[in-house]
């Protein structure tokens, strides 16, 4: 069901991407110049509300770690990022970010998230964490190279009730480097990331306690038009054991769209399955999310 939803979503957006010309074909759109490698001027604000929805029937948890099949298990998780420029030069902006989460297990179908029931053994929800956050050009003269800083606080007593794990209790200290290239006059860019998590606390109260998370990323984009983008990734994800007794790596792939619906506001849609991994779920996520920058 799911599938079938994005991939007519997808198709409807590609359709009118190219119906419509682009008649001003010497001036970038918002998802052309405003990658997350470029920051903000003083008085601009970027507001981003993205949604993911990880689901699973597999997992790699079994004996010597071989695929195993398992009841369905959701994970939604719904994020709001919100950033401010507040130097002339465009050097550095801050920002706030806040994350909702709904987790439905043991089979139940996997737009249950959405019913936010809390049904004992099966289903959990809230606002689990915030984070004040920074965002920065650290090189003079490489604009395309930022990084962006962010402590995370948890608001969550427990990780599991009633079997239903919710997120991470436990401090967060996370940075991102961005950086982005453009070629063939604009027609393409290749976007990468390396998102880097540092998990404090008490290594009893969360699996991932005192460890390191480190997380690249690739994204190639192709524009037909310069409000409209198509785009491919590959991303792998590594949980580093720092006296946990426990370590996790997967690594997905996946498509997606952008589109410019105004000048101010840009809608961006995107698809990927976890092809690999080891002690970790063996599924797919469909995501959906829209930003506003004036």
């Amino acid at each position: 069901m799911m599938k079938k939803i994005l991939i007519t979503l997808l198709l409807t957006m590609s359709l009118v991407g190219f119906a419509q010309e682009d008649t001003t074909e010497n001036k970038k759109s918002n998802i052309q110049t405003y990658t997350p490698s470029k920051l903000l001027s003083s008085g601009q604000w970027d507001i981003k509300w993205f949604n993911n929805l990880y689901t699973e029937t597999k997992d790699l948890f079994g004996p010597n770690g071989k695929k195993q099949d398992i009841p369905r298990n959701t994970f939604f998780t719904s994020t709001l990022d919100v950033f401010t420029g507040i130097s002339a030069n465009s050097k550095l902006n801050v920002g706030l970010l806040l994350e909702f989460r709904s987790n439905v297990v043991g089979g139940r179908d996997a737009l249950d998230v959405f019913k936010f029931d809390g049904e004992t053994n099966s289903a959990r929800s809230g606002l689990t964490s915030f984070a004040p956050a920074i965002k920065f050009n650290p090189i003079k003269g490489v604009g395309n190279f930022t990084i962006q800083t962010a402590f995370h606080i948890p608001l969550i007593d427990n990780e599991t009730e009633n079997g239903v794990y919710l997120d991470q209790k436990g401090f967060i200290f996370q940075n991102r480097f961005f950086y982005d290239y453009s070629f063939s006059g604009g027609k393409w860019q290749l976007f990468s990331e390396l998102n880097s998590e540092y998990n404090f606390g008490k290594k009893e109260d969360s699996f991932a306690n005192n460890s390191v998370r480190l997380t690249p990323g690739v994204f190639l984009s192709y524009f037909p038009s310069s409000k409209f983008t198509v785009l491919g990734l590959i991303q792998h994800s590594q949980l580093i054991d720092a006296g946990n007794d426990f370590s996790q790596d997967f690594t997905a792939l996946g498509g997606g769209l952008k589109y410019q619906l105004t000048d101010v506001l840009n809608v961006e849609t995107l698809y990927t399955g976890f092809v690999r991994g080891n002690d970790t779920g063996l599924g797919q996520s469909f995501n959906i999310g829209l930003r506003a920058l004036f």
